[in-house]
């Protein structure tokens, strides 16, 4: 957690072991979950300066801030959120476990289970944290083929799996709300300094934005066969 003059985020470090890709995964599906109507921590870059003190002299810490000098993403904090029981979860409405299904279908996100829904209640409402983990393609881009955004979806282990037949129903309502237009805007947001040396920004953005689009065309694979 760090103090800003904006006031307090969660720190997403880019010398974490996921590294930046955990950061450009947090701005997009943010982003996305935005358009779905879906509540998210408000995302802000923050610069880690090499002088940069913290109150805990823990030295493994010291090493990944010092690996994170930088552009890092924070995530405001959601002061006094706490984590829902399984029984919270399951009474949600099928309108807000449906919009979750997609945006975890859409990007790829396998790290909402019920052991860990990365979900947390905040001023009464249900508030999607931690996306580090989507958008898995692009740890390996050279094995990206042309079939990679078509792979289908499956919500076996999904916090509401359950309810992913009703999927179908409001499939093409979800889809509507994330055109050609708003991914541009969105791969936008993707700050030049996250790209690799050598990779032209222009390219990284078009790389993210053609995945999602083509993921994107009917019939959609996040429809579980």
């Amino acid at each position: 957690m760090v103090e800003t003059p904006a006031g307090r985020f969660v720190l997403k470090l880019r010398g974490a072991g996921e590294g930046v890709p955990a950061l450009i995964a947090e701005i997009l599906v943010g982003e996305l979950a935005e358009r779905l109507g879906l509540p998210v921590p408000e995302r802000a870059l923050v610069e880690l300066d090499p002088a940069f003190e913290s109150d805990d002299k823990n030295d493994e810490l010291a090493d990944l801030l010092a690996r994170s000098v930088g552009l890092n993403v924070g995530l405001r904090l959601l002061d006094g959120a706490r984590e829902p029981r399984p029984e919270e979860l399951a009474r949600l409405d099928d309108d807000f476990a449906l919009r979750v299904l997609w945006l975890d279908g859409l990007t790829q996100n396998l790290d909402r289970t019920p052991a860990n829904p990365n979900i947390l209640f905040w001023n009464r409402r249900p508030w999607l944290i931690d996306h580090g983990a989507a958008l898995s393609f692009h740890y390996d881009w050279s094995g990206v083929t042309e079939a990679s955004p078509r792979e289908p979806t499956s919500y076996a282990a999904h916090v509401f799996g359950e309810r992913a037949p009703l999927l179908r129903r409001h499939d093409e309502a979800f889809a509507r709300l994330v055109s050609a237009h708003a991914l541009d805007a969105m791969v936008e947001r993707i700050p030049t300094e996250f790209f690799q040396t050598g990779e032209t920004p222009e390219r990284g953005r078009a790389a993210y934005a053609a995945f999602l689009w083509k993921r994107l065309k009917a019939p959609r694979p996040v429809i579980a066969a």
